[in-house]
């Protein structure tokens, strides 16, 4: 049962420092050796010790960190939520996530501030709306929620949209899904900590991966910061650092990682009651329950591992911004930063065994890895227990690289992240 504070209970707390209260989840410390281990304390890691436990009944888990939970991508990203993808295996893959999402406050008894308040990708050309016509008709036919949006609706929707007649990249319309949304990144990943923690799995934090264990053509464990710690099974979920970990056990992955950037302004009164991305900038935006403005746009196209914002970024991503606004003209930014993406050539995630035995992947996300959380942990936690994958997960692996049957949405979509 949640335990209820009052106002005076909680102002006393935190003057206290907090003695009062219990840890949302165990500091474990290491144990010898575990049924598995899964190298990532993000939410795609926790996730999957979560639906370990729940769905398989494997408590005997390890979540290696080699920082805090929830401190790398997980608390680096514009929070956004949505399945509006082209290909069937990408619908069927961010819908199973999205479904999650949508149970996931009431199932972990953890709210995470889902708010379902329906995304529009804005189209500014004709071609533009061809594209979005063939996108909305194929979320339909893979039984998502997707409708064509006209200019006159996207209006009524967004009624600050830049309605000149001058305007470079007027809005011609779009795709409009109604379940896409936002949800607070930081509480997705304590939720599932904490509910992992409960079932009985070890969350070791400062606990950094330096080798992987390989000993007969399969992995035995892994070296850390904390010593040595045993599994027949490791599941490798932690992002940027993934093909550097693959590579100790012999495995390459066709990743490269950039730099994606994010700003937030000071609050405003509410404005923006949707999400939005302007297909011909790339920007895309939304406001905040606080009432900042949450604003992205494309990769840096330089390959970095660093988490710092740059100013030809923020020109490019607010200038788009404006085009979309002007009335925003006058905010100013609070935050500048950058999450450390893991891009694979076809814009898709690889999920799935390497050729290393017991050796578990969950990674090349790119942009895409908040949004996919529950159904990554999910998908990783099936090819931990059973060692083969799921239906969804299938072809994700990395087999498709040898076979050629890509899952490419950044072609399929025409968004260039």
């Amino acid at each position: 049962m949640t335990r209820r504070y009052s106002a005076l209970s909680l102002f006393r707390e935190g003057l206290g420092g907090h003695r009062g209260w219990q840890p949302a989840w165990r500091k474990a410390d290491p144990r010898p050796a575990y049924d598995a281990i899964i190298v990532g304390g993000g939410g795609h890691g926790l996730a999957t010790a979560y639906y370990l436990a729940k769905n398989h009944g494997i408590t005997r888990v390890a979540v290696l960190e080699r920082g805090w939970v929830g401190g790398g991508n997980t608390g680096r990203n514009t929070t956004v939520v949505r399945s509006n993808y082209f290909y069937p295996e990408s619908v069927a893959l961010y819908d199973l996530a999205l479904r999650l999402y949508e149970g996931l406050s009431r199932e972990l008894n953890y709210n995470i501030m889902l708010s379902q308040r329906g995304m529009l990708i804005a189209a500014h050309t004709p071609m533009q709306m061809e594209i979005c016509t063939r996108i909305a008709n194929a979320m339909q036919l893979n039984g998502v929620d997707g409708a064509l949006m006209s200019a006159e609706e996207a209006m009524r929707r967004v009624p600050l949209l830049n309605r000149s007649e001058d305007a470079r990249y007027r809005c011609m319309g779009g795709i409009w899904q109604g379940r896409a949304g936002v949800a607070r990144h930081d509480a997705v990943a304590w939720a599932y900590a904490r509910a992992a923690s409960g079932l009985g799995i070890d969350i070791i934090e400062n606990c950094a991966v330096t080798d992987l264990l390989i000993e007969g053509g399969r992995v035995t464990g892994v070296e850390t910061s904390r010593g040595t710690i045993r599994a027949e099974r490791v599941g490798l979920a932690a992002a940027g650092a993934t093909p550097g970990l693959a590579a100790r056990a012999g495995v390459t992955l066709p990743i490269h990682t950039y730099a994606l950037q994010a700003f937030v302004s000071e609050p405003v009164k509410p404005c923006l009651d949707t999400v939005l991305l302007y297909l011909g900038t790339g920007t895309y935006v939304s406001q905040s329950d606080k009432g900042e403005l949450v604003v992205g746009g494309g990769l840096d196209r330089v390959p970095t591992h660093g988490q710092r914002g740059n100013l030809p970024a923020q020109e490019t991503v607010l200038s788009g911004l404006l085009e979309m606004f002007p009335a925003f003209g006058q905010l100013k930014l609070l935050r500048q930063w950058a999450g450390v993406v893991d891009v694979v050539p076809d814009s898709s995630p690889v999920i799935g065994p390497t050729a290393v035995e017991g050796l578990y992947l969950n990674c090349g996300w790119g942009t895409g890895g908040f949004k996919a959380i529950p159904a990554g942990g999910w998908l990783l936690a099936h090819l931990l227990a059973r060692g083969e994958h799921h239906e969804i997960s299938r072809p994700f692996g990395l087999d498709r690289f040898v076979t050629g049957r890509l899952i490419d949405e950044a072609a399929g979509s025409g968004i260039a992240h």
